[in-house]
């Protein structure tokens, strides 16, 4: 067995983990300055809609690619002087192909950045490609992709909800969920790609990994803690930390062999193609399973153990296990504690191992027969001549009772 299977081998049976749960303020500040890093991004400077959101005019036209290409074609699109223009996005597509995209124009200003493109290029116009795509059709996409966001999370909360029969599921899914698309919207805004149905597609991709991983947490969760209020064992955050050591390697295995073709296409699509669809998808795709793979390790479970020790019931059980350790003088993990008695009563549990307590009844112990010394019978023995041990006589049965 490998080094990582035997770790999650100890994982799984409780023998070695860390306290996930114990963390979780550390785990939620993190979350917190990524999410206000986001926000900042967000409203500073805002999302870079693709040309399929807020509309406009695309050409593209065949040429050799140089270091020089995007700056001279932006050039020669603005020396047209067309109304409305603005800043022409100029990109390259690979080694043989470039890419403008102006605001909608007029069809007179279409044709003049159309030969003027042509021109740069050194082919005909009828060789550079255009497309219109209007504002409202835009609009409608948006439209569109946050009416798909909002279906989907309903859909996921009523989901989680039938399936573990616990609201509180629910709603540290869709805290975890949001989390990630926060934060992937966030990064968005501060590297400046471009947002386009390429990037809507991969962000509600995401949110269904995410989704999954979380659910096979909670299902973890949900076995471990099936029938916990009868025992004095565990609290419900003891059984949940042991959930998410237990799927811990699993988790980390399936991220890494995710990200792995993900990264590959995201290579593939910045360096060898430029831009393009292929690039939008791979980078939502890449940093939501990696921000999703934490939330479910750290947030969601955390979510969850902080809803449910509010629970009544919840937190009579954690008085009665505080308690029993405390008279057993054992920690979550059986380790051996020092008990002392603090003012007003209250009893104080250490991490240090007791001390031996003082031998009582020593004399008492001094009397009793050990085990290794002979102890005389109550019955007549009848002695042996021979080799052996003496063997009991029975009286008569005339004489017995007398």
């Amino acid at each position: 067995m490998s080094k990582l299977g035997t770790i999650g081998a100890r994982l799984h049976r409780g023998e070695v983990s860390y306290d996930f749960i114990g963390h979780k303020k550390l785990w939620f500040t993190v979350s917190l300055v990524l999410i206000a890093i986001s926000l900042i991004g967000l409203f500073a400077r805002g999302l870079a809609l693709g040309i399929e959101f807020k509309g406009g005019v695309e050409y593209q036209a065949n040429v050799k690619v140089t270091s020089s290409t995007v700056d001279d074609f932006t050039a020669a699109v603005k020396a047209t002087n067309a109304k409305d223009l603005g800043d022409p996005v100029v990109t390259t597509i690979g080694q043989d192909k470039v890419r403008v995209q102006t605001k909608p124009l007029a069809q007179d200003d279409i044709t003049k950045v159309r030969a003027a493109i042509a021109k740069e290029a050194g082919v005909s116009p009828d060789q550079v490609s255009n497309s219109q795509i209007g504002a409202s059709w835009g609009s409608q996409i948006a439209n569109k992709a946050i009416l798909a966001l909002i279906v989907f999370l309903v859909l996921v909360f009523a989901v989680i909800w039938i399936y573990f029969r616990e609201p509180k599921a629910s709603m540290a899914a869709i805290i975890a969920l949001m989390h990630d698309v926060l934060i992937t919207v966030g990064v968005y805004a501060l590297i400046g790609f471009d947002v386009t149905p390429a990037t809507v597609i991969g962000v509600l991709t995401i949110l269904g990994y995410s989704l999954y991983d979380t659910v096979v947490v909670f299902d973890k969760i949900r076995e471990n803690t099936r029938g916990i209020t009868g025992s004095n064992r565990y609290t419900y955050s003891d059984a949940t930390n042991l959930a998410v050591n237990q799927t811990i390697v699993r988790s980390i295995n399936t991220t890494l062999i995710a990200l792995m073709p993900v990264g590959s296409i995201l290579v593939v699509g910045t360096v060898v193609l430029g831009t393009g669809p292929l690039k939008d998808l791979s980078l939502a795709l890449f940093i939501g399973i990696a921000v999703g793979a934490y939330s479910s390790i750290f947030i969601a479970p955390a979510l969850l153990a902080t809803f449910k020790e509010r629970e009544p019931g919840m937190q009579a059980l954690r008085r009665r296990v505080l308690a029993k350790r405390a008279a057993t003088g054992t920690t979550a993990v059986g380790k051996p504690v020092a008990v002392a008695a603090a003012g007003g009563g209250a009893t104080v549990v250490t991490d240090k191992p007791a001390a031996p307590a003082a031998k009582a009844g020593a004399s008492a112990k001094q009397d009793r027969p050990k085990a290794s010394s002979p102890v005389a019978s109550s019955r007549p023995v009848k002695s042996t001549s021979g080799a052996g041990r003496p063997q009991p006589t029975r009286k008569p049965r005339s004489k017995r009772g007398k």
